[in-house]
């Protein structure tokens, strides 16, 4: 079973990854301004994928080059084309990209303005019209005024004008709330129903991002999230998720810290192929939907999922994930130390497993709902349910189950055949599925950003050699979840949202 399941993951992330370069090769911002009249929108590939042939057939035929670069061209506008016909027929459904308005939702507890103004600018950067963004910068109260202040005047003055509006909430925890990344974005979204109101834009013209204050978007990202939007007749019961990478200081954190995050961003390669994926971390959804909703709770720590369990509650199941296969680009964990960071990593990786608090609310909402299907329901249950066990246990199976029947079996059963044969079987199929590491180091080394001018080329051998640490990262990797369920378990709760610490190496 886990040999198969890896084979499993690690073709599907391998997919992920193909999807992610295919994706990064499109130009959205030019799509998304043709789609609204799709039979114009086919006359001009037509017409471009004729010129196609026409350069095609002049072109010399030992020109290799030139003529694979040309197929693949004429190969992408035929896939497009069928894709943009597809939509005639419901032509009137498709909504004027003119009229989406994109709210960037930045929640900050104390991260410096060094983290954040990258992320903004990369709003700033994006091939997209930036008056039809809003920025709104979410801080907390409990923040130190003499850092948040100048934070805010800083971040402000940069980048006025940029933007349609540069908004900025500061989040009181209140009486029934938890310090937490949830009750700061739902006070902030409610402030921004304040404003919109004002302002009178419809909510069901908002697609409002919920991202991490690090985020840095790829420059496409609001363009394909867009075109998502507007050509999905049922627009308002999607969220729309990019693929997370860690790749803002890849370089400067350790080797375990990259080969945790690595593993996480194949994980979501695998997720985007699925039908089925939870929203996880940055992403973006409908305002409309949050607002019929009540946006995130805010007494829960893991508001990046539960929103999605909320969704699907809410829309008696009818409720997806729609992948954009685009890159979000994030921190990994980094701190001043190498053991504070290990620590740091291990608290982050206890906050994502603590998502199991979601599955007893999730039940609560589905099993007693007639409308959602027998079917859609025990999927839920199933996936909640084996994803956290999985995590918790799988390192621990792989490791020991293989001996347990040495000890546990008695002195008739450690003479027999099974019992001799038995290490070696359980060592041939961890090794088999070592294999894995076939796809996951070359996809790795691919996928790795541009190398800081302040690290010389030796250090692409440590990206490689870290590998070697698999073993053993892949088995600590279990302790979080173990961690966060007996705590759930024996409700020792979390008092509080654990904040990252980030932080960038200068020089």
């Amino acid at each position: 079973y886990w040999l198969y399941r890896i084979v499993f993951v690690s073709y599907y992330s391998l997919k992920g990854h193909w999807l992610l370069l295919q994706h990064k090769r499109i130009d959205w911002w030019e799509r998304c301004q043709n789609i609204a009249d799709p039979q114009q929108y086919v006359r001009l590939l037509e017409e471009r994928r004729i010129a196609i042939k026409d350069i095609l057939r002049q072109t010399q035929w030992w020109n290799v080059r030139a003529c694979i670069a040309l197929l693949r061209r004429h190969r992408k506008i035929t896939k497009h084309l069928v894709q943009v016909r597809a939509l005639i027929p419901r032509a009137n459904d498709i909504m004027d990209w003119r009229e989406v308005v994109h709210v960037i939702l930045l929640p900050t507890a104390g991260e410096p303005a060094e983290i954040i103004e990258p992320a903004i600018q990369s709003l700033a950067d994006a091939n997209f019209p930036k008056s039809q963004m809003i920025v709104l910068l979410a801080t907390e109260e409990r923040e130190d005024l003499s850092t948040r202040l100048p934070k805010v005047e800083y971040l402000t003055k940069k980048f006025s004008g940029v933007f349609r509006d540069f908004l900025v909430t500061t989040h009181v925890v209140a009486a029934g709330e938890m310090k937490c990344k949830a009750s700061n974005a739902t006070f902030a979204a409610k402030e921004l129903m304040k404003y919109l109101d004002e302002k009178k834009i419809d909510y069901t013209r908002v697609l409002f991002s919920n991202f991490d204050c690090d985020t840095v978007a790829h420059p496409e990202y609001f363009a394909a999230l867009t075109y998502a939007y507007v050509t999905n007749p049922k627009r308002l019961q999607r969220a729309y998720q990019p693929i997370p990478v860690y790749h803002n200081n890849l370089w400067d954190t350790n080797a375990v810290v990259r080969i945790v995050v690595t593993g996480s961003s194949f994980w979501h390669l695998y997720q985007s192929t699925r039908r089925h994926m939870v929203t996880f971390s940055s992403h973006s959804e409908p305002f409309d939907t949050l607002v019929k909703v009540g946006f995130w709770p805010v007494n829960m720590i893991s508001e990046d999922s539960v929103i999605y369990w909320k969704c699907l509650a809410y829309f008696h199941g009818d409720y997806e994930v729609h992948p954009i296969h685009l890159p979000a680009s994030l921190d990994a964990v980094l701190a001043e130390t190498y053991w504070k960071t290990l620590k740091n990593q291990y608290k982050q990786k206890r906050r994502w497993a603590y998502g199991i608090e979601n599955f007893p609310v999730t039940m609560r909402a589905i099993w007693p709902d007639k409308l959602i299907n027998l079917r859609t329901k025990l999927r839920v249950t199933f996936e909640m349910l084996e994803g956290h066990y999985s995590w918790a246990t799988t390192s621990f199976i792989l490791t020991f189950l293989g001996w347990l029947p040495l000890f546990l079996g008695g002195t008739s059963f450690r003479g027999s055949v099974l019992a001799h044969n038995l290490p070696f079987i359980t060592k041939t199929l961890v090794t088999l599925g070592m294999l894995g590491l076939c796809i996951s180091i070359p996809m790795s080394l691919l996928s790795l950003p541009p190398r800081p001018k302040k690290y010389h080329w030796s250090r692409h051998l440590l990206m490689l050699f870290q590998w070697i640490l698999i073993p053993l990262v892949g088995f600590l990797s279990a302790f979080p979840a173990v961690d966060s369920q007996t705590r759930i378990l024996l409700g020792k709760y979390f008092g509080e949202f654990w904040v990252t610490e980030k932080m960038r190496k200068q020089g």
